[in-house]
């Protein structure tokens, strides 16, 4: 199947964490529409099935465009690809966007599925993060989004943020279990060298991420989620049935999409590409005709490192065959490494695929970057 995604790289202001390409000048939003619009055109081929499962509004902040803005996107999708009822199609939101009435345009306009960068319900911890929304607004837009029609919602939330205990992490699932959405993607906190956090951390005003605490909180989350129903159905990410994300199961699982805008990344199954992460020169590529993309060729190796890095964060696994297909002496050379994986009890296989068990989801990256073939 074929998805789409939309990197809109505008933001209100700049969370302390993210390192995300956007910007909080939202003077080029026209001509930045007007781009994205064009490089759809210019992309029209990208993609052998033209059928799309999926359209992804991320960023940045995709509440920010108005009706008119999605509008016009919206028709030059249709211009070249095809939506089907079954199509989910995804906008990223921040609470203090979704009013009353920008819900019932996000209705009209086709979206119909809503990710919510909650990140917490507790106020300071809104307010460490730098987040433009309140507590109360978090909570009120979800529930505003349910009574407009939108039943498919998804939430953001953050784990690790520094606290004394872990009740207030506690509370937070509370809330959102109590809000009855039925997808839930939790991260855990991480300082990345180029934000405000991280400048902090290299000038010693903040303390790194205490490891231990991160994990307790990983174990919080699992155990509680999975006890209210929910599917952990990727390390970051649980759901109700019915209701994994079409989206971000099409990446995981190796799926071809076509990214468009700044900053954006596409994958055909032979090669990668990533747009330029600049606005300004962005738009002037577009106007000028060009694609301003980076392309990498994939090798058998890296098409197999890749899917090992993606596939195991799934509940599916990776499949033994694709992996012998990519790499037909990978089980003899990494015999060893396995067995010893599966005595440490990090995973089990059948004679289809190979699992991360409970234990193994702790160190999925450690654990495919050692399969990594090199």
């Amino acid at each position: 199947m074929s998805a789409l995604y939309l990197h809109i790289p505008f933001c209100k202001q700049a969370c302390h964490y993210c390192d995300f390409h956007f910007s909080t000048q939202i003077a080029q939003k026209e001509n930045m529409v007007k781009a994205i619009c064009q490089e759809i055109a210019l992309q029209k081929d990208y993609l052998q099935n033209k059928t799309l499962q999926s359209v992804y509004f991320g960023g940045g902040t995709p509440s920010l465009l108005s009706k008119q803005d999605l509008e016009k996107i919206f028709e030059q999708i249709q211009r070249f690809f095809a939506l089907t009822p079954q199509t989910e199609i995804t906008l990223e939101a921040n609470p203090d966007d979704l009013t009353l009435e920008k819900l019932h345009i996000l209705r009209k306009v086709g979206i119909n599925r809503l990710s919510i960068g909650v990140q917490s319900f507790h106020q300071p911890h809104l307010i460490f993060l730098h987040r433009s929304h309140t507590a109360l607004q978090a909570e009120n837009c979800v529930k505003i989004a349910q009574d407009v029609g939108f039943s498919n919602i998804t939430i953001d939330l953050i784990y690790a943020i520094p606290a004394e205990n872990h009740h207030i992490w506690e509370q937070d699932l509370q809330k959102a279990l109590s809000l009855n959405v039925p997808h839930i993607s939790a991260y855990c906190l991480t300082i990345e060298p180029r934000t405000v956090f991280g400048k902090k951390l290299e000038k010693r005003k903040m303390q790194p991420i205490d490891e231990t605490f991160a994990r307790e909180q990983m174990q919080i989350l699992i155990s509680t989620l999975t006890s209210a129903g929910f599917e952990h159905y990727e390390i970051s990410n649980f759901a109700r049935k019915g209701f994994y994300s079409k989206h971000n199961s099409n990446y995981w699982l190796g799926g071809e999409y076509l990214g468009i805008g700044a900053s954006a990344h596409s994958y055909n199954g032979e090669s990668r590409q990533y747009n330029i992460a600049d606005n300004k020169s962005y738009i002037a590529e577009i106007f000028a005709g060009k694609i301003p993309a980076t392309i990498e060729q994939l090798s058998p190796k890296e098409k197999l490192n890749e899917y090992l890095l993606t596939s195991l964060r799934t509940q599916w696994g990776a499949e033994k065959s694709r992996i012998q297909a990519l790499e037909p002496n990978f089980f003899r050379e990494n015999r060893d490494l396995l067995q010893r994986f599966e005595k440490q009890n990090l995973i089990f296989w059948n004679d289809e695929r190979i699992y991360l068990t409970h234990e193994g989801k702790f160190f999925a990256d450690q654990i495919a970057a050692d399969l990594f073939w090199v």
